[in-house]
């Protein structure tokens, strides 16, 4: 049996989707990622379901209003009771609790100064993505602002969060998360990243802060790793799906996509420079 992923506080930990049809998602991301679903809601109670892909825990989904399709980040916390203190403390709103949606762990509904939503979640019987970076698997989730000094004091404060401008790209760390990683799951991370160029940090690397795209809001936005951008954008046009932009750069190839329901999210392909 593979060692089981676990995420220490501060490290976004799972990622689900609310949508006005439900099966509808489930019809597209099935298609277009390979995953299964799982009721996991009891009768009676509001709907939840669990993707899978291969039999692991990927992703959340979750009924939504009408128009209000999003795909959402959540943070491991260590209590979410306090970190949703500080959320409040540092300029942030707590929306929705902190309560318990059933023995799976303790989440808190926030958003940041600039309105981003974001989630806490306190791990019970459900731990977080039990894969990532595997293709049909989450990858990042990147903070989309036009004001990011402003939102990375707020996200330090709460989560001890260290950003570093890299020139190309800025990247959020957690510090200690490779040293987690290393002794659970990961045990060749720094020497894997070493050896194909990462810039110094990464292996503590947790999210990217980028630059607002016009006409939208600050969010949080949802990226999956896929095995061939082409292919999952021709998939997701014969889904009728939106393909908002693609782009290739040095490390990798992307597509931004607006499933039918209306949330949106980025597909990208791993491709390393050769050499």
């Amino acid at each position: 049996m593979s060692p089981t992923r676990t995420y220490p506080g501060g490290v976004p930990s799972w990622i689900d989707t609310e949508q006005p049809d439900p099966d509808a998602a489930q019809h597209f991301y099935g298609r277009l990622l390979g995953w299964t679903f799982e009721t996991v809601s009891p009768p009676g109670t509001p709907l939840y379901v669990i993707a899978k892909l291969d039999g692991r825990d990927v992703a959340g989904l979750a009924l939504a209003d009408p128009d209000a399709a999003a795909w959402n980040t959540y943070v491991a916390v260590d209590d979410a009771d306090a970190t949703a203190a500080r959320v409040a403390a540092a300029g942030g709103k707590v929306v929705s609790g902190p309560f318990d949606p059933g023995p799976a762990g303790r989440t808190a509904f926030c958003r940041d100064p600039e309105g981003a939503p974001f989630r806490l979640w306190q791990a019970g019987r459900r731990l977080g993505a039990e894969v990532v970076n595997e293709p049909g698997s989450w990858n990042f989730s990147d903070l989309h602002t036009d004001r990011p000094s402003d939102e990375i004091l707020f996200y330090t404060e709460v989560f001890g969060w260290v950003v570093e401008d890299l020139g190309f790209a800025t990247m959020v760390r957690r510090p200690g998360y490779a040293d987690h990683l290393a002794a659970t799951v990961d045990p060749e991370i720094r020497a894997r990243h070493q050896a194909g160029g990462a810039p110094a940090g990464f292996s503590d690397a947790i999210a990217w802060v980028v630059p607002l795209r016009p006409g939208t809001e600050p969010h949080w936005h949802v990226t999956f790793a896929v095995a061939d951008r082409d292919a999952t954008v021709d998939a997701a046009e014969r889904l009728k799906a939106d393909v908002i932009a693609t782009e290739d750069a040095r490390w990798t190839r992307t597509a931004v996509i607006r499933d039918p329901q209306g949330a949106t999210f980025t597909a990208s392909q791993f491709t390393p420079p050769a050499g």
